[in-house]
């Protein structure tokens, strides 16, 4: 059965684009589904992002993708992954999923700034996605309470761009919306 969600890579994309193929998107309505809970799946993905069963990497990426699509955090913050039948418990060191790559238009107010993830999905920063620092880790909400950690040339971009624009208030702006990047008070 050929892959209903191929990958979005933004190297080959506009924001414009980008932002169309994300509103086309359609995950399953985990949110909504209410199964009972059925104890562990064996898996845990790693703080750098590498999902495993068992111990065992899971080496493709189109079963990562798959059960990235079904997993749900909690409000007490445990991870999930819930189909209509059933929740399993998922172990994750920091966050599910990591930017790998980004992307910027504009400048000041008027920028957009979009991340790649390591799921082959995208996101573009803004008050629907915003980022946040904890503990000097930044996090950006991916949806629901999923969130995506940075990798660290990520970062190192973000900030220098942040930097550039004012070194008095380090932050960014994407999406007429300001993101201090400072840790939480």
């Amino acid at each position: 059965m050929p892959e209903s969600r191929p990958p979005l890579d933004l190297s080959s994309m506009s924001l414009t684009d980008l932002a169309q193929a994300l509103a086309e998107r359609r995950l399953p309505p985990v949110d909504e589904w209410d199964p009972p809970h059925c104890g562990s799946s064996g898996m845990r993905i790693a703080r750098d992002g590498h999902w495993f069963h068992e111990g065992n990497p899971i080496s493709r990426p189109a079963m990562v993708r798959l059960f990235a699509s079904v997993l749900r955090r909690e409000a007490d913050g445990r991870f999930l992954l819930v189909t209509p039948g059933e929740k399993l418990d998922i172990e994750v060191e920091l966050a599910p999923f990591v930017v790998t790559a980004m992307t910027s238009e504009g400048a000041g107010r008027d920028r957009r700034i979009a991340f790649e993830l390591n799921i082959g999905d995208a996101l573009i920063l803004g008050s629907a996605n915003p980022i946040r620092m904890v503990n000097g880790v930044p996090l950006v909400t991916v949806r629901g309470r999923l969130e995506a950690s940075l990798a660290r040339p990520v970062y190192y971009e973000l900030a220098e761009l942040a930097l550039a624009e004012n070194p008095a208030q380090p932050g960014i702006w994407s999406q007429g919306a300001f993101f201090p990047l400072t840790d939480e008070r």
